[in-house]
């Protein structure tokens, strides 16, 4: 039986979950621009949509394994600087200088392209582990809700940087040699600089130093193995059916993320800056709400938010299909021309701002949950497992949602993501632990 203690408030925490939230700002800050814009980049070369989302899920077959992987790794690592920071102040200036580098190869050729993507991802992928695991190592598990809240609050910001105000910049034009002024550039390049900059911050303001660990934490080496023998081995399935929906729910999401943008150009025939906005506006909500979200879930419970959080995504997806199917009209928008600013793009943009409202809600506590069935030496595994489903996801989705669009156009991405969360919906209902009132892995000391 747990011993009892008094509960812990977000209070004393706050300034610690922002700095360590400078790692995940430079996700958010690469995530929405990758999205938005790659798949734009490799529509110069490439015609069919399902083909794009094929490409789109190659980088995601790296982080499937590599992201658990180097998770797991930094659970056992110990150094003088702890055992995340080796992989976040390595991996992350090696992915910023890729990613800067992706509209320049873009320019050249297709397999240039591929091959720069091939490189952030092998770098981004390998420090998203340690970078997502350091928060629970410092915060008690009880306040890890808020506290994730606090680090997708600053992958909301970040969000809002790379989509309201960098991608302005992609309208542009820069002088490159011997392709003379061009656009759609600067977001990436400017954006790498505040990557480097948020990790240099990160590693000086964030001490993860060895001494801060227990004696008896500092020893405690599971295998890797073995611990994914205890997860899937236990009798009650909580954690399994927790990634399980992930799975699906991630399956909607990634589905729909990466045809936003073209969706955008295509549909709505928004202008280069504004292909962005909606990713944007998710962005915005992320920011307002995510620090809600957990409050909220500390108070009502994990599972219970989070259920009630996927019934709304699904009436917010399908509204954006009745908005798809009634209002939208390309043809209304002489072909080579920019929509001007509309009602049908601000209601587009208002149902988007309500899918982040719901969306940061589930992202922010589902990853508590699992931390909260998670032992110390295994945290850094629990979320390489968070990844492994998420990036299954990554591969399995958008080259089903290119084919549905293909053939049925893009409405289909809505409805099928909307069914996605509603299965996700009936697998949360067979999770039985997770909450804040349960027993949690021990934190730094």
């Amino acid at each position: 039986m747990a011993a009892t203690h008094e509960r812990k408030s977000m209070k004393g925490y706050y300034l610690t979950t922002f700095l360590i939230g400078l790692g995940f700002f430079t996700m958010g800050l690469m995530d929405p621009l990758y999205d938005t814009y790659v798949p734009k980049f490799l529509e110069r070369y490439i015609e069919k949509k399902a083909l794009i989302g094929t490409i789109m899920t190659l980088d995601n077959i790296f982080a499937i394994f590599l992201i658990p992987v180097f998770a797991a790794i930094s659970d056992r690592t110990r150094t003088k600087i702890g055992r995340r920071m080796p992989f976040i102040i390595t991996f992350l200036p090696l992915s910023a200088i890729a990613f800067g580098l992706i509209p320049f190869t873009a320019l050249n050729s297709l397999i240039l392209l591929i091959l720069m993507v091939f490189c952030l991802n092998i770098f981004k992928q390998s420090v998203r582990g340690p970078v997502v695991a350091l928060m629970p190592d410092i915060i008690p598990g009880e306040i890890r809700s808020e506290a994730n809240g606090v680090i997708n609050t600053m992958g909301g910001i970040a969000t809002i940087v790379g989509t309201l105000f960098l991608a302005r910049l992609m309208n542009v034009r820069v002088n490159l040699p011997k392709l003379g002024p061009t656009d759609s550039i600067l977001a990436f390049p400017l954006a790498s600089i505040l990557v480097v900059v948020a990790v240099v911050l990160l590693f000086l303001f964030v001490k993860e130093s060895k001494s801060n660990y227990s004696e008896k934490a500092a020893k405690e080496k599971v295998p890797i193995l073995k611990s994914l023998k205890m997860i899937f081995g236990e009798k009650d399935k909580s954690a399994f059916f927790v990634l399980l929906s992930l799975l699906f729910w991630f399956i909607g999401y990634q589905g729909v993320l990466p045809f936003v943008g073209l969706y955008s150009k295509n549909i709505l025939r928004t202008s280069p800056a504004n292909e962005a906005l909606a990713a944007g506006m998710v962005g915005v909500s992320y920011a307002i709400f995510a620090i809600p979200s957990g409050i909220i879930a500390h108070k009502f419970g994990r599972k219970k938010t989070i259920r009630g959080a996927l019934i709304a995504l699904i009436v917010v997806l399908s509204f954006i299909f009745l908005h798809n199917v009634f209002l939208t009209n390309p043809s209304s928008v002489p072909e080579g021309s920019y929509a001007p600013l509309n009602s049908i793009l601000i209601l587009f943009w208002a149902l988007m701002f309500l899918f982040g409202i719901f969306w940061v809600t589930v992202i922010t506590n589902s990853f508590p949950m699992l931390w909260q069935m998670a032992d110390y030496a295994n945290i850094g595994i629990y979320t390489g497992l968070y990844y492994f489903f998420s990036q299954l996801a990554s591969i399995i989705a958008p080259p089903i949602t290119g084919a549905l669009i293909d053939l049925f156009g893009y409405g289909a991405l809505f409805l099928f993501a909307a069914a996605c969360m509603l299965i996700a919906f009936i697998c949360m209902s067979r999770v039985k632990r997770g909450e804040p009132k349960d027993d949690a892995a021990p934190v730094a000391s």
